[in-house]
């Protein structure tokens, strides 16, 4: 049995139909390789090895690297890494998904790692239900954020369920939920330089509660009479931009700085 403390914040869920539905809505094949990420004690990688040709394990607990394994030893498609999840070379796997239950402390970061990654195929995460929320905002709500663009810039994402914390061991303060990312063959946008329209995007979010002509003053010079000259309304906020003004501007700025 699990600790009553999680290892590094995992908060491990071993209902087994939740498991198979993740699984299923994953819609992964016996043709394909999946990493899981934090596999604690293993349910999830028992029901995927079971449907994968392949299954990665990256586990940094080395108490639950050594229960995991004991508990499949002799599973030739599946290999167990024990190392840190965030410095793992998925650059040489070739093409892969991912299926996992998130450890909380490092949801967001890992995100950013993968969606980077050429050869991911698409990610089935089970997060706290707040980033996911996040993930799949829309424009004048109030989860949208810049994990919202960078997160649909590279992919679909799309909240499959919801799951109550009462079925994790031990249960978190909140609810998760099971989001599907699909990684796109192109991007929805065309932007002159990625790392200025993520900058633009995370400065802007940095300060979200002012006009974005406040919150780009760390980018652009005079940045008011920037945005009226774009055409863009500069006491608007930046979560009543889309993803295309984002570009739109961007794309803008790059011109006056070449």
């Amino acid at each position: 049995m699990p600790k009553k403390t999680p290892p590094l914040g995992q908060h491990f869920l071993r209902n087994r139909e939740i498991l198979e539905r993740i699984v299923k809505v994953s819609e992964i094949t016996s043709s394909d390789k999946v990493v899981e990420v934090g596999p604690g004690m293993g349910d999830l990688t028992e029901i995927l090895l079971n449907n994968a040709k392949e299954v990665i394990a990256i586990e940094i607990d080395p108490n639950l690297y050594k229960i995991l394994n004991e508990r499949f030893y002799g599973r030739e498609n599946l290999k167990i890494y024990n190392q840190d999840a965030l410095n793992f070379p998925y650059e040489e796997l070739g093409e892969f998904k991912v299926v996992s239950n998130i450890p909380y402390y490092i949801t967001k970061p890992i995100i950013f790692r993968l969606i980077e990654v050429r050869a991911l195929k698409s990610m089935t995460l089970t997060i706290q239900k707040e980033v996911a929320e996040r993930l799949t905002a829309k424009p004048s709500t109030k989860a949208y954020s810049a994990l919202s663009i960078i997160a649909q810039y590279y992919t679909e994402a799309e909240i499959k369920f919801y799951i109550p914390a009462k079925f994790f061991s031990p249960p978190p303060k909140v609810d998760s939920a099971v989001v599907k990312m699909d990684k796109r063959i192109s991007v929805p946008v065309n932007v002159l330089d990625e790392k200025v329209f993520f900058r633009v995007v995370k400065a802007a979010f940095g300060q979200r509660r002012k006009m974005i002509s406040n919150s780009l003053k760390s980018i652009i010079e005079e940045p008011k009479d920037f945005l009226i000259k774009i055409g863009i309304d500069p006491m608007k906020r930046p979560e009543e931009l889309s993803i295309k003004d984002f570009a739109y501007l961007t794309n803008e700025l790059c011109k006056i700085c070449k």
